[in-house]
Parts: structure tokens; C-alpha cells; sequence
């Protein structure tokens, strides 16, 4: 059973538990809070709070649908400690007060937030990844933000940054990364990077920005398979990869690099090679 999995389980089982915390979860789950935090929107596509959040207001919709009532009494079967928090967040989740809806007598139109299945992505093992000091690197860069349920449209963004590819590797052939902005729980997206290093002097293209990353280490983790497949690669690093080799990982500056090696062509899509963790000293 996965480290997410596990958090599936136990969300379904304590929806009224208002002492659920991160640590406690990760307690759980056996893995750390700051890997939890990003394993499991990679693997999901929420934050964990978000999710969390929103499968408690569901369950409680559903109640108030039915007409409970005592709307107190819901709150409280689901963790929210009086009536005022409960409805503003009730509010913010569904654009309705709870009682509008227990008037309503309708879920028509709400977005509820069902259980996600507790098997969410196979499983993966991971080979133990090659660690590598590398330089800093002074990257040209294509940045936007993305929700964990925007998150799939990131190829269009490679789409738009492949046209500068090959002006960029007349300076530094081959060497293409995304940079996976650090994922924060309580926070419901992150900021991607299409990059390409370039050598110091030359001059940026116009509509990319500089990055600059310090030198630094890595655990390189070879992914295998489909592009399609790289969240569940990403999440395996922090969930087993590094565990595995005794290691926490460093967030300072990223989540995790995308390296796409020598091979890359953006006319056939990026085909991701590793997935790179700096791991903490």
C-alpha cells in the first residue's frame, strides 16, 4: 500500500477528526511532512489540504442536501469547530451558505469532491539514483503558474518554448530542464519552468527570462516510459527514492528538475530522461 493510499484511507476514516494534521498524516503514512506535501499532488493532482478540505465540505453538502436539521451538528461531524468557520469555508468551497443549500434540497450545479480511488497510480521502483555535484547553471527560461488542476496542460507550454530551442542549443546543445517549483501544502499550485542552459555572456531571447540555480547536488532518478507517467516518478522519488538511500530533500530553491538529456525534440514532445532531487547535505 502506498504512502498515499494510506492517506486515503485514513482522510475516509477521520472526515471529523479536526486534529488531522500533516504531521500526523505523515506520522501515518511513515514518510515526512515536506514529502508528503509534494508526493501527494503529484499523485492526485490536490494539495493535501485542498483535497482534505474539500471531501469533508462534500460530505457535509450531502447531508444538508438531505435536509439536515441541525448545521451545527454537520460541522462538527466534520471537523469544523463552530458554525462561523464552517460556513465560511462552506461558502468559499460551493459559492453557497449551508443553509442556502439545506433550502435548496439539491447538489445540481456544486462541484463536490468524491473519494479518490486508494490505488490512485501503480506503483514504482525506482532504480537508486546516480548522485551528482553539478555547477551552478545559468538557465533561459519560459515560466507560468499552474493549479494542480491545470497542471495537464503544461505541454502546451513546451509547445510554445520548443520554438526557441533551436536557436538555444547553438549555445549549449542538449541541455533542456524544467525547473518544478516548490510545492507547499496549504498552497493549490506551483510555478513550472521550461529552461535551457546558456553559456554566461550570451545574450537572452526575447520573451525568456534568466534563472540562475547554485551548484548544488543531485539524485538523479532514471524515469522510465511515457511522459504521461512522470508524476508518479516524481512522487516515488520522495515517497522510496530517497528514503531508500537515507536521504531528505532540499526544497530550498525547487521541487525537483526535469532533465530531457541530448535526445530532445520538441517537434516529437519532450521525452523526460531523469527526474532530479537535491537531496539535503
Amino acid at each position: 500500500m502506498t504512502a498515499v493510499a494510506k492517506i486515503l484511507w485514513l482522510i475516509e476514516s477521520r472526515l471529523g477528526d479536526n486534529e488531522l494534521s500533516l504531521e500526523r498524516m505523515a506520522d501515518h503514512a511513515g514518510v515526512s511532512r515536506f514529502s508528503l506535501s509534494r508526493m501527494f499532488p503529484l499523485a492526485t493532482g490536490w494539495s493535501l489540504s485542498s483535497y482534505l478540505r474539500g471531501r469533508r465540505l462534500t460530505e457535509a453538502a450531502k447531508t444538508l442536501a438531505s435536509g439536515a436539521p441541525d448545521i451545527l451538528g454537520v460541522a462538527l461531524d466534520v471537523g469544523y469547530g463552530s458554525h462561523e468557520a464552517f460556513t465560511r469555508a462552506f461558502r468559499d468551497q460551493f459559492g453557497m451558505t449551508p443553509d442556502e443549500l439545506r433550502r435548496r434540497r439539491s447538489l445540481d450545479a456544486l462541484e463536490l469532491v468524491e473519494p479518490l480511488r486508494m490505488d490512485p497510480a501503480e506503483k514504482i521502483t525506482l532504480a537508486p539514483p546516480v548522485i551528482e555535484d553539478r555547477p551552478a547553471m545559468r538557465l533561459a527560461s519560459l515560466g507560468q503558474h499552474y493549479t494542480f488542476k491545470t497542471m495537464d496542460t503544461i505541454p502546451h507550454q513546451w509547445e510554445r518554448f520548443g520554438a526557441y530551442i533551436p536557436e538555444l542549443e547553438n549555445g549549449t546543445p542538449g541541455s533542456v530542464f524544467a525547473v518544478v517549483g516548490r510545492m507547499e501544502d496549504g498552497h493549490d499550485g506551483f510555478d513550472y519552468f521550461c529552461c535551457a542552459a546558456i553559456p554566461e555572456g550570451a545574450e537572452l531571447l526575447p520573451g525568456l527570462t534568466e534563472m540562475r540555480l547554485p551548484a548544488a547536488s543531485y539524485a538523479r532518478f532514471r524515469h522510465e516510459g511515457h511522459i504521461s507517467a512522470l508524476r508518479a516518478t516524481g512522487a516515488a522519488a520522495y515517497e522510496t527514492g530517497l528514503p531508500a538511500i537515507g536521504r531528505e530533500p532540499d526544497t530550498t530553491w525547487f521541487s525537483f528538475l526535469e532533465y530531457y538529456g541530448p535526445d530532445f525534440r520538441a517537434s516529437s514532445g519532450p521525452a523526460v530522461e531523469e527526474v532530479w532531487v537535491a537531496p539535503d547535505r
